[in-house]
């Protein structure tokens, strides 16, 4: 396309920016770093008794509607990615769009986002451990130790190269699938006699449509990590074809398998929404009325979930931010490369060691269940906000860049239906009147965003070549 940038002058020239490793990344590696990111049992675990307490027996028709709108906020992604695939994905997307000055910022906005959001999984994963050490073993490794120990594992996966560590993440997530749809069909075949299609009658849905609105966000947030394969764009054969793909196909698979397991956990509970709403894992709940067995395993499920996670998230997440810097958007030291592996590992570093201080310093004292939903929570605000301004966006990217090939569908109304897919939910993070510490999360995220906007009017102007810099290093362009 010839109006993409094919020269830029990011730390020199193309020839002389770091570079990933290229082409060493198939569809199926992406689209299973994708879904392991989502994490699945991690996510489905810590939410569906929310989801199901308000939405009842017809929780599975809540899955249904959030997919749909995270297909709409995939449509956008798909769309900037198939002309512009980049490493930097929203940053670069919103960059090219909207300037250097919203690059910047978007660049601090969505890396603190991910952060915080990231430090909700590193909690989990010694807190879930501590969890299954003392119910099976009956020792007690405290969770502070078992979460250093993890995050070290991942970070020397991450560096030894992203083709090991995607297929580790790989391997984890086939393992918790595995479980979980072998939970799921043993439960539904234990209760063969009581089937039905009760919780796909809209009218099982608690209070309707209000109902329906105070599941939506929770099921919407299922799916967080959807947007994983763009950033691997550089590394992927094909970007321009593969990441679309993957993002519909993580998207599909994974509604799927939310709807399956959440008919499951309805019906191991014997439509009694009390009760499930008042297990502290409904899904692990429902494997022990099969098996113990099964029940262990779940549990496992939850820790190869959160590995997974720490992995995929991880290896996506801090590539923005490596991206950055190469681009000028941020210090040219964190650009740096492993050698011969060809990862970004300095900015790994700087990913986990502030999502470690975020743990340790704030979380130290705080169950790790708890602590996981109140930061997720929060890193959930400016990651939501990135994904509205992205839709926002597409629209003009593509009237602007390429009137050629605008389409009032793909690129007008479907991103403006993601706007409002996506501004319900995070309305959701940002309303009045919630409970503590939820109120203080708006203020947290609305202080990082003018500090971001401040940073980026000064950087700017100090700099009057970034907006040359934004996007200029495209992932299938030398």
């Amino acid at each position: 396309m010839p109006s993409l940038p094919l020269e830029g002058k990011t730390l020199g020239t193309h020839s002389e920016a770091p570079r990933l490793q290229r082409g060493v990344l198939g569809l199926l590696d992406i689209a299973t770093s994708t879904m392991a990111n989502i994490a699945p049992a991690m996510s489905f675990f810590f939410s569906s008794a929310l989801v199901a307490q308000v939405a009842g027996i017809g929780s599975p028709l809540t899955i249904i509607v959030a997919a749909i709108a995270i297909a709409l906020l995939g449509n956008t992604l798909a769309e900037f990615s198939r002309s512009i695939p980049s490493t930097g994905s929203f940053i670069t997307f919103i960059g090219k769009t909207f300037g250097p000055t919203l690059a910047v910022a978007t660049t601090i906005v969505v890396s603190l986002g991910y952060i915080i959001a990231m430090a909700s999984v590193i909690d989990i994963s010694g807190g879930w451990t501590q969890t299954i050490l003392q119910r099976y073993l009956g020792i007690n490794v405290p969770w502070q130790l078992l979460t250093l120990i993890f995050v070290a594992i991942v970070f020397y996966l991450m560096v030894r190269g992203v083709h090991i560590s995607t297929r580790w993440a790989g391997y984890f997530f086939l393992l918790e699938m595995a479980v979980l749809v072998i939970v799921s069909v043993a439960v539904l075949i234990t209760h063969g006699s009581q089937l039905s299609l009760a919780p796909f009658n809209p009218g099982n849905i608690t209070d309707g449509l209000a109902g329906l609105g105070l599941a939506f966000p929770i099921s919407v947030y299922m799916f967080i990590g959807w947007e994983n394969s763009a950033s691997l764009a550089e590394e992927t054969n094909d970007p321009r074809r593969n990441v679309p793909k993957a993002i519909y196909i993580s998207i599909l698979l994974m509604a799927l398998s939310y709807v399956l397991f959440m008919y499951a956990t309805v019906v191991a509970f014997n439509y009694n929404i009390k009760d499930l709403s008042a297990a502290e894992v409904p899904f692990v709940a429902a494997a022990e009325k099969v098996s113990a067995i099964l029940a262990l395993l779940a549990y496992i499920a939850g820790f190869t979930s959160t590995m997974s996670a720490m992995i995929a998230g991880s290896n996506s997440q801090a590539r923005l931010i490596f991206n950055a810097a190469r681009e000028g958007l941020l210090p040219a030291a964190i650009a740096r490369v492993h050698e011969k592996s060809r990862t970004p590992w300095v900015s790994f570093l700087i990913f986990f060691g502030i999502g470690l201080a975020i743990v340790y310093i704030f979380g130290w004292k705080v169950d790790s269940v708890t602590f996981f939903g109140d930061i997720a929570s929060l890193g959930s605000i400016p990651v939501s906000l990135t994904y509205l301004v992205a839709n926002i966006a597409l629209p003009v990217y593509y009237r602007r860049y390429h009137r050629d090939q605008f389409s009032l569908l793909r690129h007008l109304i479907l991103p403006l239906l993601g706007v409002l897919a996506i501004g319900f939910p995070l309305w959701g993070l940002i309303q009045p009147n919630q409970p503590a510490p939820f109120n203080l999360f708006p203020w947290i995220s609305l202080a990082i965003v003018i500090v971001a906007l401040i940073y980026g009017i000064i950087l700017t102007r100090r700099d009057p070549t970034l907006a040359e810099r934004v996007g200029s290093i495209i992932a299938d362009r030398e």
